[in-house]
């Protein structure tokens, strides 16, 4: 076996309106195509692939759990992405990677994810200077 990708992961939430708001609101993916499970949801996008599934707590056989620290995302543009977490009222922490200068943002989904933008090392916060 060889592993190729991320393809999605899957939250399972108490509050499937403020998950859904948070991932397309702040975090830009857009809502789409979803398969007509027996219980409710969303699949939420990233271009063509749907990267995070939601599903309602107790509405499906959706066991909770793990030790998974975070997820991880590609992203651009750091300084329209921070302004939009302040917009939103939304605590956050830049970090920058020793040795590497790539640029991460750590912020919390409603239910407690914790969620990482990887940013390239040139871009740039205005306080940066």
């Amino acid at each position: 076996m060889t592993i190729c990708g991320l393809d999605h992961f899957n939250v399972v939430t108490s509050d499937l309106e403020a998950s859904r708001r948070f991932y397309v609101r702040v975090l830009g993916l857009r809502e789409g195509e979803r398969p007509p499970f027996d219980f409710p949801g969303a699949w939420l996008y990233c271009a063509d692939a749907a990267v995070v599934h939601l599903v309602a707590k107790g509405g499906a056989d959706a066991p909770s759990g793990g030790a998974v620290d975070h997820v991880a995302f590609r992203a651009r543009d750091l300084a329209g992405v921070v302004a939009r977490l302040r917009e939103h009222g939304i605590a956050h922490s830049v970090r920058t990677v020793p040795g590497r200068g790539l640029r991460q943002v750590f912020v919390h989904d409603p239910n407690g994810v914790k969620i990482e933008l990887s940013f390239a090392a040139s871009e740039r916060l205005p306080e940066d200077g």
